[in-house]
């Protein structure tokens, strides 16, 4: 069949339109920035609220020090933001614990600061869980670690770190601002939020409810609280807030020790939605409902029987 030169314009002017036709189907939209936030609370202590758990702060005239890392795409944000607001640059970085949306954007934040620092069982969490998952290159860990308290003067501000026992994980750390009178309390604290609780990790229900009511103790009433997580992103928390998750943890064991004693299985007592006096808590992800919880306090009770 013979081609005029009409038949191959028209061919070739429709080959064109179905390439731009294709592009456009395959073009995916640019993906919008991640919404973050910085949060100021008192005397240089805030929040940078974005992607995973809550990073805390401090600026003053010695510069800056965080608190969590989120993942690399917010912790980017949060390193500008703070190198603008602290002029003398960013000094350390602190873990709470391992897990992956408080620590990974540790390595972006490893190019800015001296050092990073943790408890020791968070420590070896983080290698681990870099190990099972090929990611050592992609990770930075801390460097300066602690057992049971911390503490260093930054600036006219005294951070206290202090290690109260498994919870979250085995290495949970809480960090006070003195002066600020500031906590905040990573993973430890989920405000009105189903938690989750790594058992793998080395988390204990029973010992969590313990660590809680002595963090309560050893705060007074005007202390401000940093959540990890929360529902509708309330992360500035009140000591209020810190007994009511104690109080909700504790219902929950006491609800999977009575679903034991009456014979029913784990199964079963997973099927439960609400816990009463708790109905307005959320599940922060699919994952992380009151069946999740109560699963778990099942198995603790179950394998300490």
């Amino acid at each position: 069949m013979s081609v005029t030169r009409r038949t191959f314009l028209t061919t070739s002017a429709a080959t064109v339109a179905l390439g731009f036709s294709a592009r456009r189907a395959f073009a995916q939209p640019a993906a919008p920035p991640p919404e973050t936030k910085f949060v100021e609370l008192r005397r240089g202590v805030g929040m940078f609220i974005g992607t995973g758990g809550t990073i805390g702060y401090l600026v003053n005239d010695a510069g800056a020090l965080a608190i969590d890392s989120q993942f690399a795409n917010t912790a980017a944000i949060a390193v500008a933001g703070l190198k603008t607001r602290a002029p003398k640059g960013i000094e350390m970085l602190l873990n709470t614990h391992h897990h992956g949306d408080h620590t990974g954007g540790n390595l972006v934040f490893r190019g800015a600061v001296k050092r990073i620092v943790g408890h020791v069982n968070c420590l070896a969490s983080h290698k681990k869980m870099a190990a099972e998952a090929k990611s050592e290159a992609q990770t930075s860990f801390a460097d300066t670690t602690f057992t049971d308290q911390w503490k260093t003067a930054f600036g006219d501000e005294t951070i206290q770190a202090r290690y109260y026992g498994a919870g979250h994980t085995n290495g949970d750390a809480v960090y006070h601002f003195e002066k600020a009178n500031v906590v905040h309390m990573g993973d430890l604290l989920f405000n009105r939020a189903h938690p989750n609780i790594d058992r793998a990790a080395g988390a204990s229900t029973a010992s969590w409810i313990t660590v809680l009511d002595k963090v309560g103790k050893a705060h007074a009433s005007d202390t401000i609280f940093i959540a990890g997580h929360a529902k509708d992103n309330n992360v500035q928390c009140t000591k209020a807030d810190v007994a009511r998750f104690r109080d909700y943890l504790s219902l929950s064991m006491d609800t999977a020790r009575k679903a034991i004693a009456a014979g029913q299985s784990k199964e079963e007592l997973q099927k439960m939605t609400v816990l009463k006096g708790f109905e307005d808590n959320a599940s922060p992800n699919a994952r992380l409902t009151l069946g999740f919880v109560l699963g778990l306090c099942y198995d603790e009770l179950v394998e300490k029987k």
